[in-house]
């Protein structure tokens, strides 16, 4: 069994982990997807998110982008991240399960920040 949370936005992977508005978490098992909780983002706060994930059960994140910190600490909880996701929640989900989902790998670097104000994301 294997718990999966993607960052959602109107039923589509979010592009932003942190700042999406809500969470959609899928259990599955035997490559399916057998139950399905949304929860709303209790807010962005650096390191924050990906402790409250793991207390959830969480295994696996699947998401648009993400900051390589919170990419750290998911991994040092030994939680698998996949970045660069994009579309319908369950389809990413489904492609991930059958090791077919593409992945763009976009990790966000929020040091870097654009003069016009962008906040480096690239997303």
């Amino acid at each position: 069994m294997k718990k999966i949370a993607v960052p959602t936005e109107e039923g589509k992977v979010a592009a932003h982990f942190g700042r999406c508005p809500e969470y959609t978490l899928m259990q599955t098992e035997n490559g399916e997807i057998n139950k399905t909780q949304v929860i709303d983002n209790p807010g962005h706060k650096p390191g924050f998110l990906p402790r409250f994930l793991d207390d959830k059960g969480v295994d696996c994140i699947i998401a648009g982008g993400m900051g390589r910190r919170a990419i750290n600490i998911f991994h040092d909880n030994d939680i698998e991240v996949v970045t660069g996701a994009e579309g319908e929640i369950e389809s990413c989900v489904q492609a991930f399960l059958n090791d077919n989902l593409d992945e763009a790998g976009n990790i966000c670097d929020h040091d870097q920040h654009h003069e016009r104000g962008g906040h480096g994301c690239g997303h």
